[in-house]
């Protein structure tokens, strides 16, 4: 067996769960996440190749080869599944997601971990309050509206709890030379995109465009709501002026518009708002400079707000899990650096009580204790 049959049968010996779903879900003609959760294993290159990517038919065909292969590990195999909820797979979460349910499946035995992509923050702390993923990555924004029931959760309650401080995401407002947006108020009457629906970033920029005494509702010629590589396909096609996007940086997308020849990207300067957007949100944001140069061809500073990032599971999670989790992410920190640099601020010293925003777990609590983090 050659090409992607013999992709498959190395899949169906190493995770014969991961194989099955992603078997299931090129059947039922969706075979995004079961080459994504493949991908974040390790088992399939990020960079699938053409030959990887065929037409569904023919991919269900060589794949089906792999069957008998996978049928008795798989009647053998009981593994308890992770789900990771990351976010789009433009931005940070989704390859540092992917790296740590490859650390989590290897390290912890008879764990099967997946990364999956969601729209961002928002949605992810919906999903671990439905149960419906046990490790979520998230903006301190969003996780304090969901201990609150606030906002887009509409009065439920999600037993949200910290188990890791990560790095900061930094608001981006991204535009292009030619569409002359100096400012923040150089948006009125432009058609912006505020995020994809229920991502952090739709909550940052809603709070963000307050702040700057801007109406989202009418004071804008049109509003999209798109993930950050549908925006910058929306500049490219002259749909959008601008569009924000919260994250670590660089980012993807983000680069990707800023390296298209004869585009010069411009990134606004927003962090004059810090002082109104904390007075009416909390000191949950911060304001931060990106440096010149962390995008192709940008040459100044930008001056923007940002918001911490954590780890978080439920308040019922395990004592025993969360200290798993948390000490093989631990083991890993090097590599993890490697997969994004937005990874190399995940240190001791940032395991803060104030930083996380939510309370701890208290294994959490416990296991950056020992370690010797000063949460206080």
């Amino acid at each position: 067996m050659s090409g992607i049959g013999a992709s498959w049968r190395v899949i169906g010996q190493a995770c014969p769960a991961i194989a099955w779903r992603a078997l299931t879900d090129i059947n039922n003609g969706s075979a995004n996440w079961g080459l994504s959760a493949a991908c974040a294993h390790g088992y399939l290159s990020p960079n699938a190749t053409t030959r990887e990517k065929m037409p569904m038919s023919t991919l269900t065909r060589r794949a089906a080869m792999a069957l008998p292969l996978l049928a008795a590990p798989a009647a053998r195999a009981q593994t308890n599944q992770m789900a990771i909820a990351t976010g789009t797979t433009g931005g940070v979460y989704y390859p540092l997601g992917g790296a740590l349910a490859n650390y989590l499946t290897r390290g912890i035995p008879g764990t099967s971990a997946t990364a999956e992509v969601t729209a961002g923050s928002t949605a992810n702390f919906q999903l671990l309050g439905a149960g419906r993923a046990q490790i979520v990555f998230g903006q301190v924004d969003a996780a304090v509206d969901s201990v609150r029931g606030a906002g887009q959760f509409r009065g439920r309650v999600v037993p949200t709890r910290a188990i890791a401080v990560l790095y900061t995401n930094r608001m981006q407002v991204v535009t292009t030379a030619d569409r002359n947006i100096r400012s923040i108020q150089d948006l009125k009457g432009k058609r912006i995109s505020t995020g994809a629906p229920q991502s952090a970033t739709e909550l940052f920029a809603a709070r963000l465009l307050e702040a700057a005494g801007l109406n989202l509702a009418s004071d804008f010629r049109g509003r999209e709501r798109l993930s950050p590589a549908e925006s910058t396909a929306a500049i490219r096609d002259g749909k959008i002026d601008a569009y924000f996007f919260v994250s670590g940086v660089p980012t993807s997308a983000i680069t990707d518009l800023a390296a298209t020849p004869g585009t010069t990207m411009v990134l606004v300067d927003h962090d004059q708002y810090a002082e109104r957007i904390v007075a009416t949100n909390g000191p949950v944001y911060f304001p931060e400079v990106i440096p010149a140069g962390t995008y192709p061809g940008q040459t100044a500073p930008n001056r923007q707000l940002s918001v911490a990032n954590i780890l978080a599971m439920r308040e019922d999670a395990p004592a025993a899990l969360v200290t798993q989790v948390l000490n093989v992410l631990w083991q890993n920190r090097e590599d993890w650096a490697r997969v994004h640099a937005e990874a190399r601020g995940f240190t001791l010293d940032v395991q803060k009580t104030a930083a996380a925003g939510v309370p701890w777990h208290p294994a959490a609590a416990a296991y950056w204790t020992q370690a010797g983090a000063r949460l206080a």
